[in-house]
């Protein structure tokens, strides 16, 4: 069996409708060359009537075997014995009758076909070669029958068997090749997205050891050293663990601002990571953003819209299933409005909040989810919402300036 990338179902960002397509194409083309070639001669009337019906069968039961098949391979499932087999009987008996009743021009039309769909469950190296030897096999059958049979056209049955294999087999194994790279390429998008929160993740956990690591050991250290002069000195003490309060209170200070994100938080430098970002996930991103506007906002609000880009970036790549999103910033009065917008909402959760919500950040007081920006810029004289309607997903922050 070959190997395959694992497909999932996603109808967000059509792959569940282009596999559709795929088995659509494939198994329509089996039905219908096979249908118009064989349904003249089932309806000749020159044909003994049974054998027409044997023909007719025969050709209707290889179609359905081959659209089964066809759909467990676009589903990366392995076929059964049972279709195989009857795949194979069918095939045979739609051949045989036309072959013994001397008609070389149908009869290698159902085993072409039944072989060009059983040879794409093979490695693509071992599909080719059973592709080539029924390039041999398939005209030798016809040449032996034509010579067996006395048939003066002996060309017509060599080269209509090689004419089928060359028709059925590289078109079907080359529609199958575009759909495994178009489920290769999902799943890389949807790795690069998961790996874009990773990043974000490393380079919050770096900020914090920047801040928390030099803090730390000198607190240790001031510690160390307090305890030892506590009966030498106790004044000296007193006055290092002073030392340490403050170093403490700084910690905190400085943690707060970088959960909170006013440090290095600035709204260009959000937008400009996000625009990089999403676009490394696969998400076409439109950034709109009046520059003098950013400018002249004050340092909070513009560092609470920054948060607002961060928080909708990492909720569009960690839930949603977008292709598309834009981040646009226009004048609002005395101030700013910011919508973020995304073409890959999901349903509303339990609670009535949209799916893109991250339900454990979105809660209380000191995270940084949207319910928390909300009542941040609340508290500052702005606004926060959030809608889905449809597949769209829009956040609309506004700031006074």
């Amino acid at each position: 069996m070959s190997s395959t990338p694992t497909v999932v179902d996603d109808d967000g960002n059509g792959l569940a409708s282009f596999r559709r397509n795929i088995w659509w194409g494939l198994a329509g083309t089996v039905a219908c060359v096979l249908g118009f070639a064989v349904g003249d001669w089932v309806l000749d009337p020159d044909v003994p009537a049974g054998l027409r019906a044997l023909t007719g069968l025969s050709t209707a039961a290889t179609i359905v075997a081959c659209g089964v098949l066809l759909a467990r391979r676009v589903r990366n499932e392995a076929p059964s014995t049972g279709w195989l087999v009857a795949a194979g009987g069918a095939a045979g008996t739609a051949a045989a009758v036309p072959l013994a009743l001397g008609n070389f021009g149908i009869w290698s039309i159902a085993p072409a076909a039944t072989l060009s769909v059983l040879v794409m469950f093979l490695p693509a190296r071992r599909a080719w070669s059973a592709l080539g030897a029924a390039l041999v096999v398939l005209p030798a059958i016809g040449l032996a029958t034509a010579l067996a049979t006395g048939e003066p056209d002996v060309g017509h049955a060599v080269w209509m068997p090689a004419l089928m294999v060359l028709a059925f087999g590289p078109a079907m194994l080359g529609m199958l090749r575009g759909w495994q790279v178009a489920a290769r390429l999902d799943d890389a998008r949807r790795l690069a997205g998961q790996l874009a929160v990773a990043d974000e993740r490393l380079r919050f956990a770096a900020d914090l050891h920047d801040i928390q690591g030099h803090h730390l050991q000198v607190i240790a250290l001031k510690s160390e050293l307090a305890a030892r002069l506590a009966e030498a000195d106790p004044a000296r003490a007193a006055a290092t663990m002073r030392e340490v309060q403050q170093l403490a209170g700084d910690a905190l200070r400085e943690t707060r601002a970088l959960v909170q994100g006013y440090r290095r938080t600035t709204l260009d430098a959000e937008i400009a990571n996000a625009s990089k970002v999403l676009a490394a996930a696969g998400v076409e991103v439109l950034a709109d953003v009046d520059a003098d506007l950013a400018a002249s906002l004050p340092q909070g609000p513009r560092s609470l819209l920054g948060l607002v880009v961060r928080e909708a970036t990492t909720n569009l790549l960690r839930h949603s299933r977008a292709t598309r999103a834009s981040m646009v910033l226009v004048p609002d009065g005395a101030g700013a409005r910011l919508v973020i917008d995304n073409d890959g909402a999901r349903p509303a959760g339990p609670a009535g909040e949209p799916a893109d919500l991250d339900g454990g950040s979105a809660g209380g007081g000191d995270g940084t989810g949207l319910v928390s920006l909300a009542e941040r810029l609340d508290a500052v004289g702005g606004h926060l919402s959030w809608t889905g309607e449809g597949d769209r997903f829009v956040v609309t922050a506004t700031v006074t300036g």
